[in-house]
């Protein structure tokens, strides 16, 4: 019988590299660290420090070209090495669960999503089939997936990414294991939906002694909800200890860097214009909306969609708002707000059901094909995800000079030197014009989105959830440079996004959306600081970090 002082998971000295090109790549080195019973411990640090790896190797489920090179691993004062792939099927799930990153491939998409959420209990003897199923819509229904008897007769192509997210959750929770590894288990959930999750998580390491071992690039998440954390850089830890000692007297530089560049452990009443006024870089306060006509006025604008069968789904219900020269406006808002039918409204991507929308005087909804195509010009896009929305065939030059050859705009010559310019405004070394977009970071990556939309120099740019799949730091280098542009050039921005912490660093004004209306707008630093409406309060509330918000 283990002693009651051993941990329950041991981790000394490892280290696991990858085989890429025949070549031994290291990806973790010398990490040592212990999880007891009942424990919530998080590993932080960006893309590549091994975080996600080392967590990966606790659950023996590495990648092919991965080996750990040294090293052991101990669960309950048992060798996780010593064990056969049999017994290993009898600690996945029921003794260790795990939850995994991605949501997209995490589920079969031929099976049920109840089945599979209840699946673990089947496997492990824990219950009948039908038991399991009965179970799986209570676990949804924990995991905050609103009619859950229903969901659980669906299949995953009709969850959204959170919903999906939610599901892997339950799953991972249905055998209550003694560990739990959470990769990144709230990246793709709203504030609120996570903090209903993390709450959940907490209850089950409180009542049933469940470990968290909380892989996570949000020290936010990490402040609020770890006993501990691990700090990891390059495949090293640097530094390690309680929460409360990491947060408020960080030792090591990068810590320190990470720290700093949390939107959510800023102070709140301060971060509002940290950017705007707190460096050389950061652009004036907003224009006076009412000394000039709004570059950008939508009025009554409303979208319904047709349902299959009879029926519509109103998204966008009566919305209003303006957007001033250089100014940066922020609607923010849950999955399901309306906010991004919004953005593609904005653009003319989608029409209107109703309402009207003015572009510098212009209407856009009565406005001609040709028009409206001219227009584009001046208003620009950037997506969520810079994975995705580069052309992975184009070089990087191919891919900013795209829209100036669309537009017919100078000759080769002229359109190269546009590129080089542009490219040295967001920042990217000149080599980078030659390279292909999988052999860039995903911070890297973002800029040639931005330089793309500002080929065609631009008056509004819509920038929806631009950042939101950016590591801490990376996101405040691309938040800095949003804010250079437009001080440097005057574009205004429609930022939609749903973490608040991002808008009050960035933006002027902020418009709060819930099920398709805007229930409350205005200066940032007032909707913020003294919200009126109960939903704007329960996002502000449930900002991950708040309580340990510290003066950079």
């Amino acid at each position: 019988m283990t002693a009651p002082s051993t941990p329950l998971l041991e981790v000394s000295g490892l280290r696991v590299s990858y085989t890429v090109d025949g070549r031994s790549r290291p990806a973790v080195e010398d990490v040592s660290f212990t999880v007891d019973r009942g424990e919530i411990v998080a590993i932080v640090g960006e893309s590549g420090s091994g975080k996600s790896t080392t967590a990966h190797a606790v659950i023996s489920l590495l990648s092919r070209n991965a080996r750990v090179d040294a090293g052991a691993i101990r669960f309950a004062g048992e060798d996780l090495a010593a064990l056969s792939p049999r017994a290993w099927r009898e600690v996945r799930g029921r003794r260790i669960g795990l939850i995994p990153q991605d949501p997209g491939t995490s589920l079969n998409p031929v099976k049920r999503v109840g089945r599979q959420v209840g699946e673990p209990v089947v496997i492990h003897g824990l219950a009948s089939r039908r038991a399991a199923e009965r179970q799986a819509v209570q676990l949804l229904e924990l995991a905050g997936i609103p009619e859950a008897p229903a969901r659980a007769r669906q299949f995953p192509h009709q969850f959204s990414g959170g919903m999906k997210q939610r599901a892997l959750i339950a799953a991972a929770l249905a055998a209550e294991p003694q560990l739990v590894i959470a990769d990144e288990p709230t990246s793709a959930l709203d504030v609120t939906v996570q903090k209903q999750i993390l709450d959940h998580i907490d209850t089950l390491a409180d009542t049933l002694d469940t470990a968290v071992l909380l892989v996570t690039h949000d020290l936010g998440v990490a402040a609020d909800r770890a006993d501990r954390i691990i700090v990891m850089q390059q495949g090293r830890i640097v530094e390690q200890g309680d929460a409360g000692t990491i947060l408020g007297a960080p030792q090591h530089p990068y810590t320190r860097r990470l720290i700093a560049a949390a939107p959510s452990l800023r102070p709140h009443a301060k971060a509002v214009v940290s950017r705007r006024a707190g460096s050389p870089s950061a652009p004036s306060d907003a224009p006076d909306a009412g000394a000039a006509r709004p570059l950008f006025e939508v009025t009554g604008l409303r979208k319904e969609f047709a349902l299959p069968g009879r029926g519509t789904l109103l998204a966008v219900d009566d919305v209003s708002f303006t957007v001033g020269r250089g100014e940066t406006l922020a609607v923010v808002g849950e999955s399901g707000s309306g906010k991004s039918t919004t953005a593609r409204l904005a653009l003319r991507l989608e029409r209107p059901t109703a309402g009207s929308i003015r572009f510098d005087g212009v209407d856009l909804v009565a406005a001609r094909r040709e028009e409206v195509r001219m227009l584009r010009r001046r208003l620009q896009l950037v997506h969520q995800s810079p994975y995705a929305s580069l052309d992975p065939r184009f070089t990087v030059a191919d891919v900013v000079d795209e829209p100036l050859r669309a537009f017919g705009v100078g000759d080769r010559a002229g359109r190269a030197a546009r590129v080089r310019d542009l490219l040295d405004q967001v920042a990217l070394p000149s080599g980078t014009a030659e390279r292909r977009p999988a052999e860039l970071s995903g911070g890297q990556r973002q800029r040639v989105a931005i330089a793309r939309a500002l080929a065609l120099q631009p008056d509004l740019i819509v920038l929806d959830e631009a950042v939101s799949a950016l590591d801490v730091s990376v996101q405040a280098q691309i938040l800095d440079l949003l804010v250079e542009l437009q001080r440097e050039l005057g574009v205004s921005y429609l930022f939609i996004s749903h973490d608040l912490a991002v808008v009050r660093e960035i933006s002027h004004r902020v418009a709060v959306m819930q099920r398709g209306r805007i229930v409350e707008q205005g200066p940032t630093p007032d909707v913020l600081t003294h919200p009126r409406a109960e939903y704007t309060r329960r996002l502000i509330d449930a900002i991950p970090g708040r309580a340990h918000e510290v003066v950079s």
